[in-house]
């Protein structure tokens, strides 16, 4: 028993070199974005974030894949994996792995990004510390059956980073080496620190509508740069709400472009907490927590 505790605890200290060259080395290639604007460059940024934040994590990995707040046909479902790669926030069944145990295990011991261990520690440490993304077969077989069933997301979970390499390559034919850094390095570290902010920040600032049993919040700057992500006591309190921003005033993109590709057949079976229906719940909600 005491070499299971002592494993248990060396894998808990365990530091991630390669994670933390290869996060340094970003940060590095996108301070150069600083000498190298243009409008194309900018273009690139702007259409690569959307491409990889909105549609690959917000929309694939997060809604569709971690919740199943809604359906697609498989190819569809395969092509917003594929987006989420290219965010390089690891392979799908990791990242999906890693989200679900966060849920089930919100800010205890076993909650991945816990943010009761510190700001730091939800918004960057836990990736350079411990198991970060870095899941196992047993717990992404018990947390995520559902994805490790199929070769194909098997495969992308594998080899998520092929595709970063290859949309740096197609930029690079467009624009060159400035393109590159902008649509590839600024682009990633954008998207990694908006993403680590849900993590972190929303469980720290912002507003709640409701009394959840954790210390989730409503932030609107950080849903305004994760394409509506950053609504986050609405999600913990419903995760499996594909709309997370409840309200007009709550601007919602992902949400929007859920709607719209339920208009034209591509996702189906969208499950969606309504507030004015839920009224009395919401009520009841606020003031318990008053």
């Amino acid at each position: 028993m005491q070499n299971v505790v002592e494993i248990n605890q060396a894998k808990s200290l365990k530091i991630q070199w390669s994670t933390i060259v290869g996060v340094t080395f970003f940060h590095a290639m996108a301070i150069l974005a600083l000498f190298t604007f243009s409008w194309q460059n900018l273009a690139a940024f702007l259409f690569t974030w959307w491409f990889a934040g909105s549609l690959g994590i917000g929309l694939g990995y997060h809604r569709l894949l971690t919740h199943r707040g809604f359906k697609t046909p498989k190819w569809f479902e395969y092509f917003l994996t594929f987006c989420g790669t290219i965010a390089l926030q690891s392979g799908a069944i990791s990242w999906v792995t890693t989200h679900r145990l966060h849920h089930a295990f919100t800010e205890t011991d076993k909650d991945p990004h816990s943010p009761l261990k510190g700001l730091y520690w939800a918004h960057i440490g836990w990736i350079f510390r411990g198991t970060a993304q870095n899941q196992t077969e047993a717990t992404m077989t018990r947390y995520t059956p559902d994805m490790m069933k199929d070769p194909v997301h098997r495969f992308m979970n594998k080899y998520y980073w092929v595709s970063s390499i290859i949309v740096a390559a197609i930029l690079y034919a467009i624009g060159g080496w400035t393109m590159v850094i902008w649509g590839t390095f600024l682009r990633t570290v954008f998207g990694w620190h908006a993403t680590w902010l849900v993590n972190s920040a929303t469980h720290t600032w912002g507003s709640r509508r409701f009394e959840s049993r954790d210390t989730s919040t409503n932030n609107g700057w950080i849903a305004a740069i994760t394409w509506g992500e950053g609504w986050h006591n609405n999600h913990h309190t419903y995760p499996r709400s594909a709309r997370h921003g409840l309200t007009w005033k709550e601007v919602d993109i992902n949400w929007l472009e859920i709607k719209a590709m339920e208009k034209i057949g591509l996702v189906s079976d969208v499950y969606a907490f309504d507030l004015k229906e839920n009224q009395e719940t919401v009520s009841n909600s606020i003031k318990k927590a008053a």
